[in-house]
């Protein structure tokens, strides 16, 4: 991508949090009345400085990590494995968040515009993610300048708000305008304070998102990256900064039936146009930085998969080339957090920074180790103290939101949090156990031959011919008319994954028919196929063997591609695909397992002389 459309696509969830970071530290400074409202400015001074640090520590990763570093991998590579999944952990809880927040703050600038649609709010939120998940599934991806608008639309609208606002305040003398009676509820105590300061910190949300999206760039990769996060933590810094200092001029105070966003635009530009263009920006950025998430949080799941703290069906792509899996998890997930609390921006808040706070504090703490190991590198201090100070206010912001906000819902955060590590964990751990029990013993296990070399039809797919109507007709004729033993031709079909003792029985079991035989491999990368190849010789190389490479790691979609492709060249045969299927102990545990058979089962229905068959192998307790 260009640095212009990097910066509009990797930026809108850290720049839509101006639309709900001031409004939340407001929200809580309001309880202590005009004498808590005048903390906004030095709570806002230090949170900005919070942005410019965490930025550049997040320059460092970018530096160190060329070719994309999100805090799973930096933790993951440094820490450990159970810091990793902490940090991924702390990843999907902000993921999640982000999509509930996001649609709660947008629809609230959509009733502060409309306040008729507000009793419907929850219903309205829960119908746009259902509209986000439908647009993922099929494939609804980032790109260009149909996803750069809305960002710039708001950054405009934000700059523009600030501008006026100021320009009018100056004219005044800077005189701050003072604010309604407001009600004491509680004293100004540091308790107040923190939770105001933890409260706005939600605004720095979505600054590692450019660190994570590193080989997206035009050439030269980390350069580019690098350029763009300073654009987005400066113009943060500014929208963040302006938008604070004119409600402190204006004497704007949160009120629940509009956000402090529409009530300056309303002052400052009335209820015409420009209030509008301001609200209707609001809700687009705020949307386009829920549909961000869907990008980011299928990966998180993925990377966890690939490592095995994850179901392997995490790993599955879709026909549309989506992680679908993770795209309807989200989703759910994110329901049933936005109708649990009915929608409410500041209800939801408390939930945010634990997770936001965790995973970069994890990240920074993970580049710290980085630079001690490799301090070869040119600039290694500079950029260790750089790490070392966003991971110190990182953690700072982590323990205090964990504190200040544990019983406002900070609680579910860190609950949900550590359920997921004790899950991956648990994951893991049966991974670890079936690979032990599938792995291959060397000099004890070889290859199956087929029981009748070189007999009947060795067939490899070609192009595909065009198909007519009368074709396919004399096709199914044709199938239909075998009613004799001899009139069965065959050819056995093997999927293997992996050369396991699940997929050695399934070779075995096939070669024993004394049918011709083909074992199909599919993998996501040529030098995976390669990989495959050599294993196969090493254990024999008895079977004709075909590699299909899936780049998106797609499974059920080639293998019905690869199978029909065979059954339009030769309609004559009965295709017999034998899968190894894994027998688990535990109900919990067969979500752990690909269900290849029941998908494939479905997809090739419709064919004619094809048959699906599974060789189970039982796991040990």
């Amino acid at each position: 991508m260009r640095k212009l459309v990097a910066l509009p696509v990797l930026s809108a969830d850290a720049l839509s949090s101006v639309a709900y970071g001031p409004e939340a530290m407001l929200a809580v400074l309001v309880l202590g009345g005009a004498a808590g409202l005048r903390y906004s400015l030095p709570i806002a001074a230090v949170i900005a400085f919070m942005m410019l640090a965490v930025g550049v520590s997040y320059r460092q990763t970018i530096r160190a990590y060329p070719h994309g570093g999100g805090s799973y991998i930096v933790a993951s590579d440094n820490l450990g494995r159970v810091p990793g999944v902490i940090a991924a952990a702390g990843l999907m809880i902000d993921y999640i968040m982000t999509v509930a927040v996001s649609i709660a703050s947008g629809i609230e600038a959509i009733t502060s515009a409309l306040p008729a649609l507000a009793p419907s709010a929850v219903m309205i939120g829960v119908a746009v993610i259902v509209v986000l998940l439908v647009g993922n599934l099929r494939g609804v991806r980032q790109a260009g300048a149909a996803f750069a608008a809305p960002t710039y639309a708001f950054i405009i609208a934000v700059f523009t708000l600030v501008a006026v606002g100021l320009a009018d305040a100056a004219a005044h003398g800077f005189q701050p305008m003072p604010t309604p009676r407001l009600p004491v509820t509680e004293g100004v105590t540091l308790l107040l304070v923190l939770r105001a300061f933890t409260s706005g910190s939600t605004a720095m949300t979505g600054i590692e998102a450019i660190s994570n999206a590193v080989p997206a760039f035009r050439p030269t990769e980390w350069r580019n990256a690098r350029t763009t996060l300073t654009w987005m933590v400066t113009v943060l810094i500014i929208l963040f900064g302006g938008t604070v200092a004119l409600v402190h001029l204006d004497g704007v105070v949160p009120h629940g039936n509009e956000t402090v966003l529409s009530q300056l635009a309303r002052r400052t530009f009335g209820p015409g146009v420009m209030y509008g263009y301001v609200q209707a920006a609001t809700a687009a950025i705020l949307l386009l930085a829920a549909n961000t998430a869907f990008n980011d949080f299928p990966r998180v799941l993925f990377l966890l998969a690939r490592s095995g703290h994850a179901p392997r069906l995490f790993l599955r792509v879709g026909d549309r080339l989506a992680f679908s899996n993770g795209i309807l998890a989200l989703a759910l997930a994110a329901i049933a957090i936005f109708v649990g609390f009915a929608g409410n921006t500041q209800s939801l808040i408390p939930l945010y920074a634990v997770g936001v706070f965790l995973a970069f504090t994890l990240s920074q703490a993970g580049m710290v180790v980085h630079w001690l190991r490799h301090r070869d590198q040119a600039h290694w201090r500079k950029s260790l103290i750089f790490n070392a100070t966003g991971g110190l206010l990182s953690a700072i912001v982590f323990v205090t939101a964990g504190i200040t906000k544990f019983t406002e819902g900070a609680w579910v955060a860190v609950l949900v949090i550590g359920l997921l590590v004790l899950l991956a964990l648990r994951i893991r751990r049966h991974y670890d156990l079936c690979t032990q029990a599938l792995a291959l013993r060397p000099h004890v296990i070889e290859l199956p031959r087929q029981s009748a070399p070189g007999s009947g039809p060795q067939v490899r797919p070609t192009a595909m011919p065009p198909m007519t109507a009368d074709t396919e007709t004399e096709e199914l004729e044709e199938a239909e008319s075998e009613e004799y033993p001899e009139e069965v031709s065959h050819l056995v079909i093997v999927p293997i994954a992996r050369l396991d003792l699940a997929g050695m029985r399934a070779l075995a079991y096939a070669a024993s028919l004394g049918q011709p035989l083909l074992a199909l491999h599919l993998s996501p990368t040529e030098t995976e196929a390669e990989r495959f190849r050599s294993y196969w010789a090493t254990w024999g190389d008895h079977l004709p063997l075909e590699v299909v490479v899936s780049p998106h790691r797609a499974i059920v979609a080639p293998l019905v591609h690869y199978i029909e492709t065979l059954h339009h060249q030769r309609p004559d045969l009965t295709l017999t695909v034998i899968l190894p299927e894994i027998v688990v102990r535990h109900w919990w545990q067969r979500v752990l397992h690909n269900q290849t058979a029941p998908r494939l089962r479905r997809a090739l229905r419709p064919l004619p002389k094809i048959v699906i068959t599974t060789i189970p192998f039982h796991l040990p307790r």
